[in-house]
């Protein structure tokens, strides 16, 4: 058991997907900061300077009574809230993600790329004779009977 187990996680696709999910766990903190840090600003700021993080609406206020300045504050309290902020977060975090993916995945198939197969031997040739089409290894023309050779 200990043999085949050791076959299968030697095996290329398991070592693929072991590295691949060792590289997205790296990536995505990164992919985090780039969208908390350098695309939600510019984009609260056009809005009105309006930090996404923090777009919530309270459904029951917690233990001290709302409003609350932000998530951490509601949740300190005890609200329950509906954080559509950070969801809107998360679904640009996909999207760049996603992107990443497609773009990678573009530029392998692209370094890939198969090479046309090679022209298939001809398969018939013509009697110099009759210029019937036979077979190439025949040696005699089904049609006029010469001899035309191997």
């Amino acid at each position: 058991m200990l043999k085949e187990f050791k076959e299968f996680a030697m095996r290329g696709n398991v070592m693929d997907m072991a590295i691949g999910i060792i590289i997205g766990a790296a990536f995505g903190p990164i992919v985090a900061s780039l969208v908390g840090d350098v695309i939600m600003p510019p984009i609260g700021m056009l809005m009105g300077n309006v930090d996404f993080s923090n777009l919530f609406f309270v459904i029951k206020d917690g233990a001290q009574a709302g409003p609350y300045a932000s998530v951490a504050a509601a949740k300190a309290a005890g609200a329950v809230s509906i954080n559509y902020g950070l969801f809107i977060n998360t679904i640009i975090n996909f999207v760049i993600v996603a992107f990443a993916v497609f773009l990678m995945i573009k530029a392998m198939n692209k370094m890939k790329r198969e090479q046309p197969a090679p022209a298939a031997d001809p398969t018939t040739k013509e009697c110099p004779y009759c210029l019937s089409t036979i077979p190439i290894k025949a040696t005699k023309c089904g049609h006029c009977t010469s001899s035309v050779g191997a």
